[in-house]
C-alpha cells in the first residue's frame, strides 16, 4: 500500500478478485474510476476494499450485480430513498427466493432419490413408464402410453 492508495494489483489481491473484476466493477458503476498516479498507475482509495468486500459478500447472498449496485446507490441517498429499496426489504424479497430455491432443490432431491429407488436407468423408458418417479412420467399417463413396469 501506498501513502496515497492502493494499486490495482494491491487491491485485487486483498479483496480476492482479478484485475478484470475491478474494471468491470468500474465499468458497471460499482467502482469509482481511482486516481492517478503521476507514474500513470490506479490509486484506489483505501476503503475501495470494504467496498469490494461488500460487493463479494452481497453476491455470496444471492444478489446479482445489478440488485448490488441499487443497494449500494440506495445506501448512497438514504435521505430520498423509498422504504421498499433499502436492505431490509432486499434481504426480505431474497430471502423468499431462497426459500423457494430451496423447496424446488428438495423437490429435485426427492423425485432423484425416488428415480434411483426405483432403479430409473433409461429416461427413455422412463418417460413412457406410469411407475416412473420422474416428472416426465405424467406425461406418458397423459398420452395412455403402455405401463412398462
Amino acid at each position: 500500500m501506498t501513502g496515497s492508495g492502493l494499486r490495482t494489483g494491491q487491491l485485487a489481491d486483498a479483496a480476492g478478485v482479478n484485475l478484470q473484476t475491478l474494471r468491470y466493477y468500474e465499468r458497471r458503476g460499482l467502482l469509482a474510476s481511482p486516481q492517478r498516479s503521476p507514474g500513470g498507475h490506479r490509486l484506489y482509495p483505501s476503503d475501495t476494499l470494504t467496498l469490494l468486500r461488500v460487493i463479494k459478500t452481497a453476491q455470496r447472498l444471492g444478489f446479482t450485480l445489478n440488485e448490488v449496485a441499487d443497494l449500494l446507490d440506495a445506501g448512497r441517498h438514504q435521505h430520498n430513498r423509498r422504504p421498499d429499496t433499502g436492505l431490509q426489504a432486499r434481504a426480505k424479497e431474497k430471502l423468499v427466493e431462497v426459500e423457494q430455491k430451496l423447496a424446488d432443490l428438495t423437490v429435485i432431491r426427492d423425485t432423484l432419490r425416488a428415480a434411483i429407488s426405483a432403479g430409473c436407468d433409461d429416461l427413455v423408458a422412463c418417460a413412457g413408464s406410469t411407475c416412473c418417479p420422474l416428472p416426465f412420467a405424467e406425461l406418458g399417463e397423459r398420452n395412455d402410453r403402455a405401463d412398462t413396469c
